[in-house]
């Protein structure tokens, strides 16, 4: 057979335009025709008659850097919800340009996010990590970001110094590189050591390699609960100044205090700066909680003490006295939120293993300490950085406010830590914009819903070849029934599959047909800058 037919489907293109019914014709691994009745010789034919058929969902924002070459099974989680496409590096928290014999500080640091290093791939440079990528045989796109985090540990280790002028050229030089092997933009995790003691200023000279390549700026930014505003200000200023296109990533307002308040706030921020003619953009996750690593809950004064510290009555008692006080530019999540609405994720040691998916409440209770906080330092003293968290922080009224702005498109920010109890945007957060925004709530329209998940992300991230059906684009498509098509994985049991997808197919290859994962149809490539002319349209 010499490609296939999908008939009579539903045709959700990707551009958020309506609906309408016909056939596709795929051959060579790109849509060659979109029509009524189209007919063709030697080609396999696949009944979608009752379906809908949609470009494959670009997940821009997923931590699965080393993933494809470390999970045997990489790629079932992803497809089972559509997921054809991803974009690594995020956060600033990425494994590339540092080997991980000779900077495992840092990649104990991000274990939690993207799971333990492999000693036999060679992330040092980008060129050798995008090779490892590529001979990973890939069941998923996959493209990058440079993590700015990591370059800046490169240069200077967990230093809270400034640049010098020589550490500055050799970070530039190193961004030079990223985008050189074919990086789509920059990464900041302003919130995450080592940048949080970057200045604004010296993101402005840092970047520069990213901008002059027409590279998209994505920021974790420094706080998005009490100091959601002057964050939001903070990367707008950093944009507005070096001609970046900015993306704000996971835009939320965290925090009891700042539920039906900050996050329109920010809004009119990011108003104003497109008003001006700046391309601003933002994504989100359909959830009101998010995961990340316990020591994001450490107030700035404590980052910097050893492991060993919170092991000793000393430092127990100076860690309750910091995290129950505010910190001037710090957002403090236990305050904000309370240690009930924190959960133990994963841990990588068998002593604290029956308390992930327990609130920090409880598993301290059941550990013997009537503080949490006593719970929290024993944990630093005995896991280090390998512990990972879920915190319930935001208002789902918020959540619904950033879902239907014009310019926010879908991620899942899904960590790969190997946690026992991940977040469970991690199985299901595709499927779940469709159930909760378009069929339960109906806030927007299927093809809005759509849009945000296929053309939106893979235009602005340069990729223009895939998120949109139309001939000659790459074949990434799906197939499924709308109400069949579900999440499963929840707070208290994330481990679960989506279900309801009938079909997808990797630029042209059938990796997905009725609930069964086919891991021999290997269709996934690197998406590299280069590939794509960096078409900018500001939603």
């Amino acid at each position: 057979m010499n490609g296939f037919i999908l008939r009579g489907g539903l045709i959700y293109d990707g551009t958020g335009a309506p609906a309408y019914s016909a056939d596709v014709l795929v051959r060579e691994g790109k849509i060659q025709q979109i029509g009524k009745g189209l007919a063709a010789e030697q080609v396999l034919e696949l009944n979608a008659e009752g379906c809908i058929v949609t470009p494959g969902f670009l997940d821009t924002h997923r931590h699965c850097d080393i993933a494809p070459m470390r999970d045997k099974n990489f790629g079932e989680i992803e497809l089972a919800q559509g997921i054809t496409s991803t974009v690594v590096g995020n956060c600033g928290l990425a494994p590339v340009p540092l080997d991980p014999l000779q900077h495992a500080e840092f990649y104990e640091y991000i274990e939690p996010v993207v799971g333990p290093a492999l000693q036999s791939v060679n992330t040092s440079e980008y060129k050798e990590y995008t090779k490892a990528l590529e001979q990973s045989n890939l069941l998923l796109n996959m493209g990058f970001l440079a993590g700015m985090g990591a370059v800046r540990y490169a240069v200077k280790g967990f230093s809270s110094q400034p640049f010098t002028v020589t550490e500055q050229e050799k970070a530039q030089k190193l961004l030079e590189q990223a985008m050189d092997s074919g990086a789509l933009g920059v990464s900041l995790g302003i919130m995450y050591r080592p940048e949080c003691y970057t200045s604004a200023q010296e993101y402005d000279a840092l970047i520069q390699p990213v901008v002059r390549k027409n590279g998209l700026l994505c920021t974790h930014i420094r706080g998005e609960g009490d100091n959601l505003l002057p964050s939001v200000q903070e990367v707008i200023g950093i944009a507005q100044r070096t001609g970046a296109r900015l993306n704000i990533s996971h835009f939320k307002a965290t925090g009891l205090r700042n539920w039906r308040d900050k996050i329109f706030r920010a809004m009119e921020c990011i108003s104003e700066a497109r008003a001006r003619g700046q391309e601003v953009t933002a994504d989100f996750y359909p959830y009101d909680g998010g995961s990340t690593t316990l020591l994001s809950l450490l107030p700035p004064v404590l980052m910097e003490k050893e492991q060993k510290f919170f092991a000793t009555p000393q430092g127990r008692e100076r860690l309750k006295t910091e995290i129950y006080r505010e910190h001037a530019g710090w957002d403090n999540m236990v305050l904000s939120i309370g240690w009930a609405r924190v959960l133990l994720s994963g841990v990588k040691g068998v002593r604290y293993a029956t308390c992930q998916g327990m609130t920090f409440e409880a598993a301290a209770q059941k550990n013997g300490y009537a503080d949490p906080a006593d719970f929290m330092a024993e944990l630093i003293a005995e896991e280090g950085a390998g512990a990972g968290i879920i915190v319930l922080s935001m208002d789902w009224r918020d959540v619904e406010e950033v879902a239907s702005l014009p310019y926010t498109a879908l991620i899942s920010d899904a960590l790969y830590g190997g946690a026992g109890n991940p977040h469970p945007r991690l199985y299901g957060a595709f499927p779940r914009m469709l159930q909760k925004f378009v069929l339960e709530k109906q806030i927007m329209p299927m093809e809005q819903a759509i849009h945000k998940m296929t053309g939106m992300p893979a235009q602005r991230f340069g990729l223009n070849d895939r998120g949109i059906l139309r001939p000659g684009a790459k074949a990434d498509l799906l197939v499924f029934r709308p109400e069949a098509f579900f999440d499963t994985a929840t707070y208290t049991a994330p481990c679960s599959f989506a279900k309801g997808l009938d079909h997808a197919f990797v630029n042209g290859k059938h990796v997905w047909s009725n609930g069964t994962f086919s891991p021999n149809a290997i269709g996934g490539r690197l998406l590299r800058r280069e590939e794509s002319k960096m078409e900018s349209e500001c939603y």
